[in-house]
């Protein structure tokens, strides 16, 4: 067998490739399982329900819908990415993502600036409300498995803080 190299693959690319040419990835397992219990448990309804106030019915472009917008803070949270750049890279770079939040791929991912301003939009009860909602869910099927920890919040005076006076090789702080 020959070892090709990189410019013997050095071909143009097509201008056009029909949607079913494209490669396609296999679904993430967890992803799968997980966006069938949602859509069996009526989620996009759920959180349309809840962000129904404050999304305008008729002004300005549109918006991110829900569903879409609280799959990809799924993403982020069960990923470990708290930033909405990473989160908005992870949707552009995974072809199994986009397929959970629900972009096509003749679609645009969002970029981090619109996830951000939702977030800052949608206030805190209703975070805490779909995301209660979605782990419950979790927990009754069994996907995941957790416990309550509590941490004791006791401030103690620490001596890091403190200064050190003494000269340093020849130099006064």
């Amino acid at each position: 067998m020959a070892m090709g190299t990189r410019k013997q693959r050095g071909k143009q690319e097509y201008l056009w490739i029909a949607q079913t040419e494209l490669a396609s990835a296999p679904w993430h397992p967890f992803y799968q399982r997980l966006n069938e219990l949602l859509e069996a448990e009526g989620f996009d309804e759920f959180v349309e329900s809840r962000c129904a106030k404050l999304y305008a019915a008729r002004y300005g472009r549109p918006s991110v819908p829900p569903g879409i917008y609280f799959r990809s803070l799924l993403i982020g949270y069960f990923e470990g990415i708290g930033a909405e750049r990473g989160i908005a890279w992870r949707h552009a770079d995974s072809l199994a993502l986009r397929r959970f939040v629900g972009i096509g791929l003749d679609e645009y991912t969002r970029d981090h600036s619109t996830i951000s301003r939702t977030r800052r939009l949608i206030d805190l009860d209703t975070h805490r409300e779909v995301f209660s909602w979605v782990l419950g869910v979790l927990a009754d099927r069994g996907l995941v498995q957790g416990q309550r920890i509590a941490i004791d919040a006791t401030t103690l005076e620490a001596n890091a803080a403190a200064v050190d006076r003494a000269p340093r090789h020849g130099r006064e702080l």
